[in-house]
């Protein structure tokens, strides 16, 4: 007989995700996160909450080409930043992620002041991500208002509490101040996660690690016998 072998739930575990919206790595680690939480049987004890963190605080507000973009923070050439961009891609849809090499790249202080909002309504994360990946796949521009409130609906959010949002300055002292706290806390760059308030993960990590550091903070999963 096979039998499941119970634990108790245990308390809720939040995830802090500092995390910028064009970051390839960002993107991947998401999901690599999510894998890892989804394959416990407890993973509903799980809560990721974003938190902001501007890689290029001085990128303008009009969008560039993503090698423009790159080139003006980092240097490098065209040729240099296409083919890193293709082995991002080939990482991306090896773990079967769509990855567009068509991005245009810009401020993102405002979409970062609506995340800070969908915090506040438990949505943030949810929201985030939707964003990111539309953004990854090619499919949706996250710098035009009307559509982060079209996102923001489908999600359960205020359409046009988030275009109030947009049209002002709200939020703009919590952007700043999450990423002031990541830097105190050690990140030098983005994704940088702490599990708990008592483990700090640098980068995108493998599945098998993110599990780990998982199983760190609250436990190990419950097995599976046979009796």
């Amino acid at each position: 007989m096979v039998k499941q072998v119970t634990q108790p739930e245990g308390p809720q575990v939040v995830i802090e995700v500092w995390s910028d919206l064009g970051c390839p790595w960002c993107y991947v680690g998401k999901h690599r996160l999510q894998a890892a939480i989804a394959q416990r049987p407890d993973a509903e004890r799980f809560e990721i909450v974003m938190r902001s963190f501007e890689l290029d605080p001085g990128a303008p507000q009009e969008p560039e080409k993503n090698e423009t973009s790159f080139i003006r923070a980092h240097g490098g050439t065209a040729a240099e930043v296409l083919q890193a961009e293709r082995q991002m891609q080939a990482i991306a849809r090896k773990e079967g992620l769509e990855f567009s090499l068509d991005r245009l790249n810009a401020n993102t202080f405002d979409l970062h002041r609506v995340v800070q909002y969908a915090n506040d309504q438990g949505r943030g994360f949810e929201f985030f991500s939707s964003v990111q990946d539309g953004f990854f796949a090619g499919t949706l521009n996250p710098y035009a208002p009307d559509t982060l409130a079209g996102v923001a609906e489908t999600v359960g959010l205020d359409g046009q509490r988030v275009r109030e949002i947009l049209a002002s300055t709200e939020y703009s002292d919590r952007v700043c101040a999450d990423r002031d706290e990541g830097l105190e806390l050690g990140a030098v760059g983005v994704p940088f996660i702490v599990l708990d308030r008592r483990v700090a993960a640098p980068g995108a990590q493998k599945v098998l690690v993110y599990d780990q550091l998982l199983e760190q903070v609250a436990g190990p999963v419950p097995r599976v016998r046979v009796s």
